[in-house]
This record gives structure tokens, sequence and C-alpha cells, in this order.
């Protein structure tokens, strides 16, 4: 598999790029694709926010989780 990255340089354009792709039943992505989060996703993440702001939980200096993968 080959990656192409193309800069497209407005919403039309976009349109008419996507709409060919489609003719061809070609498999893509975006770069927002990746970005994507669920209502679900989104508020885990909340609710995981305000338990750490409350104290709940506890975080790690990252110094310390690289040390406990390295050589994985």
């Amino acid at each position: 598999m080959e990656t192409l990255k193309i800069d497209i340089q407005s919403e039309q354009e976009k349109k008419v790029l996507l709409a060919f792709l489609d003719s061809l039943n070609y498999h893509y992505r975006t770069d927002s694709d990746d970005y994507i989060l669920t209502d679900e996703q989104i508020k885990k993440m909340v609710d995981r926010k305000a338990d750490f702001l409350s104290g709940k939980t506890t975080s790690r200096p990252w110094s310390e989780i690289k040390q406990r993968y390295e050589g994985v």
C-alpha cells in the first residue's frame, strides 16, 4: 500500500475529488477521520478529567511510564 497526500485548496476541490474517488470505489481516509470522537467517548474524557481535577485519580510522570515500556 502506498500513501498519497494531496493538499486541497477549497471545499469545492474536496467535494470533486471525493466524488471521483467514490465513483471508482477507492478506499480513503481524511486527516479529520482520525480525530472524530463519539458522544460516549467525549463524555468519558470529560468524566475522567473531572475525576482527575477532583483528586479521584492520579497521574504518573512520563519518565516512569517510558521506563516501564522500554524494550517492549
